[in-house]
C-alpha cells in the first residue's frame, strides 16, 4: 500500500466560530492535528482547507496546505478533490481522512486502522473504542457500531447509528470518524447521492454500506476529544498541557 494522510479543515463552525485557527497552548488547533498526523508515519501529509487563513498557518509550522472549494458538505468531498489535485498519477492507492478537530488523537489508531486494508475485500477501515457508561450509550452525538466481531478486536459493520444500538446485554462500541480509505472506493463513495439512511441519521458512512461497501472496524483503547464546542476548547488546552 502507498497511503497518503490528507486532513481536511474548514474555518466555518457555528458552535465554534473559527475552529481551526482556536489557539492551544500557544498554536492554531489544525497545527496540533497536523502535528499528530505525522507521527503516524503512513505516508505524506497534507492539510486540506476551504479557506487561505488556515492554509497559512499549517504553512507557517513547516506543513503542506491545499486549498478546496468551499461548498463541500463532507470531509470526504474535500479530501477528494485534494487527492485529484495532489495524486493525478494515482501513485497513492490508500487514503487516511485524519480529522482535522482531534488534536490530541494516539498516532497508532490511524495506524490500526489503515492495517485493515491488508484484506483486499475491505473498501474501508475505522477505529472504535469501548463504550464505558450509559450516559456516553445514549447520546445521540456518540455513534454506535453495530457489528460483528470477525477475530478479538476487529469487527466488520453491519450498521453505526446514534441510537444506543444494538439492543440487549453485551458491550457497545463508540465509532471515531477517522477513516483508511481505498482510494478507488472513496472515489466511487463521493460520486454517489446521499442515501436514505445516511440523511435520516446524518451519518455519511451508512451511504457506503447502503452501497454495498465493506467497513472494517478495530478496537482502540480510548476515544480522542473531539473539539466541536467552547468547552471542547477548554478541555483541550487543559489536555495539552496549557495552564489553566
Amino acid at each position: 500500500m502507498h497511503p497518503i494522510v490528507l486532513v481536511p479543515s474548514r474555518l466555518g463552525s457555528t458552535r465554534l466560530p473559527n475552529k481551526p485557527l482556536a489557539l492551544i497552548a500557544g498554536e492554531p488547533m489544525i497545527v496540533h492535528v497536523w502535528r499528530r498526523a505525522m507521527e503516524t508515519g503512513l505516508g505524506p501529509v497534507v492539510v486540506a482547507v476551504d479557506h487561505p487563513s488556515i492554509a497559512e498557518a499549517v504553512q507557517r509550522a513547516g506543513g503542506r496546505a491545499v486549498l478546496t472549494r468551499a461548498d463541500h458538505q463532507s470531509g470526504s468531498d474535500r479530501i477528494a478533490e485534494a487527492l485529484a489535485g495532489l495524486d493525478p498519477e494515482r501513485r497513492h492507492d490508500v487514503v487516511i481522512n485524519f480529522q482535522g478537530d482531534l488534536p490530541s488523537v494516539a498516532p497508532d489508531v490511524s495506524v490500526q486502522a489503515a492495517a485493515l486494508l491488508d484484506d483486499p475485500a475491505v473498501d474501508l477501515a475505522t477505529p472504535v473504542a469501548l463504550i464505558r457508561g450509559e450516559d456516553e450509550a445514549r447520546a445521540a452525538s456518540v455513534v454506535k457500531l453495530v457489528g460483528s466481531e470477525r477475530a478479538p478486536g476487529r469487527f466488520r459493520a453491519l450498521y453505526f447509528s446514534r441510537a444506543r444500538a444494538p439492543w440487549g446485554e453485551g458491550p457497545l462500541y463508540h465509532h471515531i470518524g477517522l477513516y483508511a480509505w481505498r482510494r478507488a472506493a472513496l472515489e466511487r463513495f463521493v460520486a454517489l447521492p446521499p442515501s436514505p439512511l445516511e440523511r435520516r441519521e446524518k451519518l455519511e458512512q451508512l451511504r457506503a454500506l447502503e452501497a454495498g461497501m465493506r467497513i472494517d472496524a478495530v478496537l482502540v483503547d480510548d476515544v480522542p476529544l473531539g473539539v466541536d464546542t467552547p468547552d471542547d476548547l477548554a478541555r483541550a488546552r487543559l489536555l495539552l498541557g496549557e495552564a489553566p
